[in-house]
């Protein structure tokens, strides 16, 4: 069932009559953005959006940017939004003056404070602002969701049986099933949806998946990683280079995660960085965001930038290797790739 909070948030989309902030968690960010989108529709306009309208995320904002931002007022218009996302990122001065302002915010305001996917609740803002916690959903919540999503978005109808074999395949992340459904429509081209179309486009679980080869490689695993290729190999539609495709989206996101610690970037905050860079990229990890960001940011320690360039060198040659198949099997391939990825290289292999 549907958390009374977010009910009553979408009651005062219907109405126009807003709380003057807030702050909107949990580990849904598919129905987070839909909700924002929603939001932003309602409070804001069209024709003075681009006046009235500000979006940033915390890490971006200076103390004085948001004084500036909270007490600028509406133009032409009734009210304005402000947009916080990523709060867990906002510095310890910017954080002070946004709860400052929320002891005694503007009357002419909206803010909305945005919280990534497994980050904690913040309880200053979930005190001073509306709490909105927009939780991932399971059984009749899940199902319901996804018959109004395949409507709404698709204007396709949804059966169950349907239904069953897409939360089969692709498991309760509603990133995924979006993304899947999207491609489902796609591929019927008008025609009814059915079992057989799932099979096609989406293929089936099973217990060695590519999210288990996908984990083994980031962890260095190597026995883990050989051990599942077989029975990924099997899976429908996957070969060589769906698997290399996956491993290559995982490898750039681990050298992007070690110039980011570098830079200086704490690792506490490495979750919320991995899941902006899919939002930014528009990658696709080839599994669930919060599976692929959660283990990223886990298994970033054991890469470094030796490492992370050996590994994306490897994959370069296998992608020229999948391409003659003279030269190996699919699984040979494969094999000698996660070889080459989970071997240490550089400070990491000195460190163990």
């Amino acid at each position: 069932m549907e958390a009374k909070t977010l009910r009553e948030l979408r009651a005062a989309m219907m109405s126009g009559q807003f709380a003057l902030a807030y702050y909107v968690h949990g580990d849904d960010e598919y129905r987070k953005d839909e909700l924002m989108r929603s939001l932003t529709n309602a409070v804001v306009d069209a024709p003075t959006r681009d006046f009235n309208l500000d979006m940033f995320r915390g890490s971006d904002v200076s103390p004085e940017h948001v004084e500036s931002l909270l007490h600028t007022p509406p133009m032409m218009a009734t009210r304005r939004a402000v947009i916080v996302r990523d709060t867990g990122a906002l510095k310890k001065d910017a954080r002070a003056t946004l709860e400052r302002y929320l002891e005694r915010p503007s009357p002419d305001s909206v803010l909305v404070l945005v919280a990534l996917a497994g980050t904690k609740e913040e309880k200053a803002f979930a005190g001073l602002a509306v709490s909105v916690a927009v939780e991932r959903l399971s059984g009749e919540a899940l199902a319901a969701w996804m018959v109004r999503h395949a409507h709404d978005v698709h204007g396709v109808t949804l059966a169950p049986v349907v239904q069953a074999a897409l939360l089969q395949a692709v498991g309760p992340d509603t990133v995924q099933l979006a993304a899947e459904l999207d491609k489902l429509v796609s591929y019927v081209q008008g025609e009814p949806l059915t079992v057989e179309a799932v099979a096609a486009v989406v293929g089936t679980r099973h217990e060695a998946s590519i999210s288990h080869l996908l984990d083994a490689v980031a962890a260095r695993d190597l026995p883990a990683a050989l051990g599942v290729i077989e029975a990924v190999l099997a899976q429908p539609k996957v070969n060589a280079v769906t698997v290399i495709m996956a491993l290559a989206v995982q490898a750039l996101a681990l050298s992007w995660g070690v110039y980011a610690r570098e830079r200086g970037v704490p690792a506490y905050r490495m979750h919320g960085e991995y899941f902006t860079l899919l939002k930014d990229t528009g990658a696709f990890p080839m599994r669930a965001w919060g599976d692929a960001t959660k283990a990223w940011a886990r298994y970033l320690p054991r890469w470094d930038r030796i490492s992370a360039d050996a590994a994306l060198r490897a994959l370069r040659l296998a992608d020229q290797g999948a391409k003659d198949t003279r030269l190996a099997s699919d699984e040979q391939l494969l094999s000698t790739l996660v070889c080459s990825m989970c071997v240490p290289h550089g400070p990491v292999a000195a460190a163990r």
